[in-house]
């Protein structure tokens, strides 16, 4: 009989303790990228100019799954993205045309998989994943940048680019002085 009741608070108290409260869960619903397809972003701009952040992943992609887990769930990343970008999400493999005006993008068959032409056009012909994509406010090429970076690694590229800074000044320095003086806390 001891057993049975211990067993019920325990089975009470993991229930109780494993369920999140109301703001918990609106919080972690309000504190996501949004996301939208390259056609979306290509359309948004033609209305209302803003830069484009793309991620260009793969399902197989286990560094690709890292970002999406942390860095793009970071609430400073989340935000500034958020403001700044319209952000895609780019599968490179994905098989439907993408159509962007007059352009239209293919899926190329190579082996087991394949690739979309618009991978190739967004990597210089150099694919890698995750490769995060970033393009000015007429949708010209910034730069595309290859592998996992950490969440505050991200912040720092996304304000540089995001804020302009790319046009004023070397990385390096932005991160040594300027980073630090507009974003301490983050």
């Amino acid at each position: 009989m001891k057993n049975l009741i211990l067993n019920s608070l325990i089975l009470a108290a993991v229930a109780f303790m494993s369920t999140g409260s109301k703001s918990d869960i609106e919080e972690k619903e309000t504190a996501q990228i949004q996301w939208m397809t390259i056609e979306e972003a290509y359309a948004k701009i033609q209305k209302e100019p803003r830069k484009i952040m793309i991620d260009l992943y793969t399902d197989w992609c286990g560094w690709c799954k890292v970002m999406d887990r942390e860095t793009f769930k970071n609430k400073a990343v989340v935000e500034y993205v958020n403001k700044t970008y319209y952000a895609v999400k780019l599968d490179a493999e994905q098989k439907a045309t993408i159509t962007l005006g007059e352009k239209k993008f293919q899926f190329l068959p190579q082996g087991g998989k394949g690739i979309n032409e618009i991978a190739l056009a967004l990597t210089n012909n150099q694919p890698s994943y995750p490769t995060t994509v970033f393009l000015d406010d007429k949708f010209n090429m910034i730069q595309p940048l290859a592998g996992y970076l950490k969440p505050k690694e991200f912040h720092e590229v996304i304000t540089f680019i995001g804020g302009d800074y790319y046009k004023k000044e070397e990385f390096d320095s932005y991160k040594a002085k300027t980073y630090k003086e507009k974003y301490q806390a983050k």
